[in-house]
């Protein structure tokens, strides 16, 4: 494991520990952030720890080209009930992302530091958001960093039932029309599963990213 310096730099992935910890400390800078996103390689750790960055043995992911969207969630969609935006209210999804309250988590891996670089970050139009709205309120999202043709997915959350899956559907559907080649899911949870990412190596995840 590294401990990293002021100096913009990230050691190889497949350095990584056995369960993906590559590096501690460093900062959050933007260069370091985009560095580290083009490398396969993102931050996550709790407030009280320092900052950890992680590369997984396994990566979890959604190849939007050959993404079937399930007949329970076309018939959601057809429903209408939800209107779907993006980039109209990225920080607000930050916000709901980091204050959420999710089964068998205490606290957040969604910092103040973490806020303020992503904020940065849509700024520059890099970072991005997906909103579902219903009556006119925020009641469901998604963020993360949009890399060209992969777009790495960051975090999600839900007021009512099924919103995240319609932002996370709404997501794969954008993607699939501009083409991009993965959706980056980092790391496996039942949720996602369930939504139809699966894991790959990360190999094969690095690959695409080159």
């Amino acid at each position: 494991m590294y401990f990293l310096s002021k100096d913009l730099f990230f050691p190889p992935v497949n350095e990584a520990s056995p369960e993906g910890i590559l590096a501690v400390g460093g900062d959050l800078s933007i260069e370091r952030l985009l560095l580290a996103y083009k490398n396969g390689i993102f931050p996550w750790y709790n407030s009280e720890e320092p900052i950890l960055w992680w590369s997984p043995p396994k990566r979890m992911v959604v190849f939007p080209e050959t993404y079937k969207v399930s007949k329970k969630m076309r018939q959601i969609i057809k429903q209408k009930d939800f209107k779907i935006t993006m980039n109209r209210n990225f920080k607000s999804v930050l916000m709901h992302c980091q204050n959420i309250k999710r089964k068998g988590q205490v606290g957040t891996w969604i910092t103040d530091d973490i806020v303020t670089s992503f904020c940065k970050l849509h700024e520059m139009g890099i970072a991005k958001s997906i909103e579902v709205w219903q009556n006119n309120e925020l009641v469901g999202g998604l963020y993360g960093i949009d890399l060209g043709k992969v777009f790495c997915g960051e975090s999600m959350f839900s007021i009512v039932s099924s919103a995240s899956k319609v932002a996370f559907v709404s997501l794969i559907q954008y993607l699939k029309q501009n083409n991009y080649t993965l959706l980056d899911c980092q790391v496996h949870n039942s949720y996602l599963e369930q939504l139809g990412a699966f894991e790959i190596s990360r190999e094969e995840f690095v690959k695409y990213l080159h």
